[in-house]
């Protein structure tokens, strides 16, 4: 399954970014039921244009006081831009005109080698303002493309130039089916440093500050017999300016490389316990219905008796509730502890969100289902569930075929999915849904 393909929305405050993130995510923004924070901080959104689906993410949101820190924050969209994006969406400021930061971020794109569209924002009126777009061919990233994203002139001819570079770089990152393996979580956790345990070498600068790893680094890694590639979630340095933004930084970059990923490790720190960032990392990783596994990183730091473990998993289960699936590995990326049980997981994983089952054998689960918890009403009007069938893997995705699409409630087809679960494990994967109407014959 080829990846979504990622676009990200750099340029100076006022320019207009949000208006054109929210105007391109439309209502496609989504919302994840009981996963707290995914959607509150409206970074990233899924959009559909001409049968492209491509992930946006906003690397906007920066109000700083002063020039300096404009250009220093600006500096760091740059950076968080090519490093997680295929292609980059650069937004500058038709009123305003061409400005010093405008120039400096264009320097640091344009070296990226990354396809560049460069939106002229709020040509409100063409005629008047066409010979001052003129003016953005200086940046020296080719054609510029007018918009006025409050009246929404010009977003097709955008699209139609942002989807036109999908192919060069997404096709180009197809590798043959090596499973991507992305490690995230906050800051300081262990990532860089399991990452080094795995490979055996100090590949990866370690420090005890958080937000030290400054790129996203792909490994490849042989255990056994199978090949795997690692995808490392850059953190951000911290400076005192900005110290208010790593968050959301890390956040961008965690959704990148998850969109990257088949399965994504998400390692919780045992002496900090589970936090609400935790939560929101891993709401995304749901959300995107990639493979999960659960690390539980310096295990060997805590005190522990026999009821150690047992409360650290009711903890995690209550806090991840919409995530029950994914299993637990308590490991230490600093002695090794459990690296080789990871891996054990990794694979069953892998397993488990690529199982196809037969239309015969599903529907054999689903008839008892119904017959052991009958189908809800309504109003003297009953749910039937005609078939069911699976149509994809990654994660295994079943469609069912209903009477009233209307009558197929939330708390019922999540009891057919546990049923599916009992029945055939899928350990590890999320499980999506569809629901069809047909009429019956």
């Amino acid at each position: 399954m080829s990846r979504k393909p990622i676009v990200a929305v750099v340029g100076r405050p006022n320019v207009g970014k949000s208006t054109i993130f929210n105007m391109m995510a439309g209502e496609k923004i989504a919302i994840v039921q009981n996963t707290p924070g995914v959607t509150r901080d409206r970074i990233y959104a899924d959009v559909d244009w001409l049968n492209h689906n491509f992930t946006i993410i906003d690397t906007g949101g920066i109000e700083p006081d002063s020039k300096d820190i404009i250009l220093s924050q600006m500096r760091y969209q740059a950076e968080t831009a090519i490093e997680t994006a295929d292609v980059i969406m650069f937004v500058v400021d038709v009123l305003t005109g061409l400005t010093d930061t405008d120039y400096k971020v264009a320097d640091i794109l344009r070296k990226s080698k990354k396809p560049i569209v460069l939106c002229v924002n709020k040509v409100d009126n063409f005629d008047k303002l066409q010979y001052d777009v003129l003016e953005f061919y200086n940046l020296g990233l080719g054609e510029p493309m007018p918009l006025s994203a409050v009246n929404k002139i010009g977003m097709g001819d955008l699209l139609d130039e942002i989807v036109k570079h999908f192919y060069e770089r997404v096709e180009a990152d197809e590798e043959e089916e090596i499973t991507k393996i992305a490690i995230i979580g906050k800051p300081n956790v262990g990532k860089s440093s399991l990452i080094n345990k795995i490979l055996g070498e100090e590949r990866h600068i370690v420090s005890e500050l958080a937000g030290t790893t400054r790129d996203a680094i792909d490994s490849r890694v042989v255990f056994g017999d199978k090949e795997y590639i690692f995808i490392d979630t850059a953190g951000l340095r911290r400076k005192n300016k900005i110290k208010e933004e790593i968050e959301k930084y890390s956040i961008i970059r965690a959704v990148a490389a998850i969109e990257k990923a088949d399965i994504v490790v998400l390692m919780i720190d045992a002496v900090e316990g589970i936090t609400e960032q935790d939560a929101k990392i891993a709401g995304i990783a749901h959300d995107r219905g990639k493979g999960a596994i659960i690390a539980v990183n310096k295990w060997d730091a805590i005190e522990k008796n026999d009821k150690t473990m047992y409360r650290f998993l009711d903890t995690i289960q209550v806090t991840l509730a919409y995530m029950t699936y994914a299993p637990i590995v308590f490991i230490s990326a600093q002695t090794g502890l459990r690296i080789n049980k990871l891996f054990e997981t990794i694979e069953m994983v892998v397993q488990n969100q690529t199982l196809r089952i037969q239309t015969g054998v599903i529907n054999d689960v689903l008839y008892d289902a119904m017959a052991m918890n009958q189908p809800p009403s309504d109003k003297g009007k009953r749910l039937k569930i005609y078939y069911m069938t699976q149509v994809a893997i990654k994660p295994p995705t079943f469609v069912l075929f209903v009477n009233d699409k209307e009558l197929a409630h939330f708390s019922y087809i999540r009891y057919i999915e546990n049923k599916l679960r009992d029945a055939f494990g899928f350990k590890g994967t999320p499980l999506k849904m569809l629901i069809r109407e047909r009429k019956e014959d």
